[in-house]
């Protein structure tokens, strides 16, 4: 049986590492960006001169051909369902590419798609100009890289991750940043506003000129076709040689939509990952779930979604039927010098259901969120920004649906110790004493590790 893989990101590749350690099928990896799998969340590291491209390759170049891994550099232009053939853009030209000249056609017994994602572009006059561009591909990063030279601004549309990203990137080479977020404060639509404000706090600390409430209008364009200044909703124009297109992404389906594939905003997938074609499979950011689990979105696109997903795609092509459950929804960032972690739900605005314990420390740099049901008092969801918890031991309570007050009691549990961490627990314990009047008496001490552990071992 031959199994085509269209694209070579996390999704895509733990399915074939994945069908390869089950089967002795025939596998082909097609990528249109890079000859070799990278790890996408390492691009800012490399303009940073934290790494190499070739550090961010989890594996050798070798291990592709030891594996029987077949690797096609190149471009679909059109999928033929029917008789099970793709079809390659001819005129497509990567003169980087160490492998072989894509073929004319492609034929596959099964066929998973993993797209990716594509950035959002909202029709503003100027978006295509040169020396505009997003932060998604190795593409991107190369000609971020290309026009970085005697760059003296860049402006940044958008408020989420990847901004964020960008802005820390040019900050590295000391290059101005201005960012436009049309939302009142950072991140708005998932952080609470506490912790919104600060990422707010931060990005203004490194010099970040940050203009929130603030949508752009227009980029404006030399005689070379060259960005070179913004105009915002507000009359104010800015000088520029950069605009970073960062306003979110959605699925890379566009080209597929007269295809007889089910697609709404991306490929509709069931539990198995199979879309409505018999033998096609989506997986990673451009697949949405008909039925997600409770507390997860019908498109996720996150780095482990997408590795669980190849995986369980895997299993069900080789004839180990899976379905897809994700389990308690998990994220992770960094605002410049501040790490986030959140576990389970945390609403942004917190319900007449819902309540919550939070501290944060003078210098607002370090916060503790806890939300709980008001009903039956059950933790449902933890909210970090500068201080870490263990994962396991958060996804357990929330798992077993532990009252609060049991979670107070215990919370040094999920303490993450790393050499010379300061721990924070007993804040948020202070706050719970203050709120309810009781006095926590706590029953394990704080470098007690075998607590940990008896306590994961711990059956539902």
């Amino acid at each position: 049986m031959h199994i085509a893989i269209i694209g070579n990101g996390i999704s895509g590749i733990t399915a074939a590492r994945y069908i390869r350690k089950l089967s002795g099928h025939k596998i082909t990896v097609i990528s249109r960006e890079t000859d070799f799998f990278f790890s996408r969340t390492a691009l800012m590291y490399i303009y940073m001169g934290h790494m190499r491209f070739k550090d961010t390759k989890p594996y050798e170049d070798h291990f592709w051909e030891k594996n029987d891994i077949n690797l096609i550099r190149g471009s679909v232009a059109s999928i033929d369902f029917d008789s099970n053939t793709l079809h390659f853009e001819q005129d497509f030209i990567c003169n980087d590419s160490v492998l072989s000249k894509a073929p004319s056609h492609l034929q596959y017994d099964r066929l998973i798609l993993a797209l990716g994602s594509s950035p959002n572009k909202f029709g503003w006059p100027g978006q295509d100009l040169q020396r505009v561009h997003g932060l998604y591909t190795m593409q991107d990063l190369m000609q971020m890289e290309k026009l970085s030279k005697d760059l003296e601004r860049a402006v940044i549309v958008g408020g989420g991750l990847i901004g964020i990203e960008m802005a820390e990137m040019f900050h590295s080479r000391k290059i101005p940043v201005t960012m436009l977020v049309r939302e009142s404060s950072f991140w708005d639509m998932v952080l609470p506003a506490e912790e919104s404000a600060m990422v707010n706090q931060q990005i203004r600390i490194q010099d970040i000129d940050l203009r929130l409430d603030t949508e752009l209008e227009e980029i404006v364009g030399n005689d070379q076709g060259q960005a070179v200044r913004v105009k915002t909703n507000h009359g104010d124009s800015i000088d520029c040689q950069y605009v970073g297109l960062t306003a979110g992404v959605h699925p890379n389906v566009q080209w597929l939509k007269d295809s007889p594939l089910d697609i709404d905003r991306g490929i509709l997938v069931n539990e198995y990952l199979q879309t409505n074609l018999n033998g096609v499979y989506a997986i990673g950011d451009c697949a949405q779930l008909h039925a997600p689990d409770p507390g997860r979105k019908n498109i996720e696109a996150v780095w482990y979604t997408g590795r669980m997903m190849g995986e369980t795609a895997a299993y069900t092509i080789c004839g180990v039927p899976t379905e897809y459950h994700p389990g308690i929804w998990f994220n992770s960032a960094k605002f410049f010098d501040i790490e986030y972690q959140v576990y389970g739900n945390v609403p942004v605005d917190i319900s007449d259901d819902h309540d919550s314990l939070f501290w944060q420390d003078d210098d607002r740099e370090r916060s503790i969120r806890i939300v709980y049901s008001t009903d039956d008092q059950v933790v449902i969801g933890f909210n970090l920004m500068g201080v870490r918890f263990r994962q396991e031991v958060c996804e357990k309570w929330i798992r077993d649906h532990t009252p609060i007050a049991e979670v107070m009691r215990d919370l040094v549990l999920a303490n993450f110790d790393p050499e010379f961490s300061p721990y924070y627990h007993r804040k948020l314990q202070e706050v719970y004493e203050q709120k309810t009047g009781k006095v926590i008496e706590p029953q394990l001490k704080p470098r007690r590790f075998d607590s940990v552990f008896k306590f994961l071992k711990k059956e539902v």
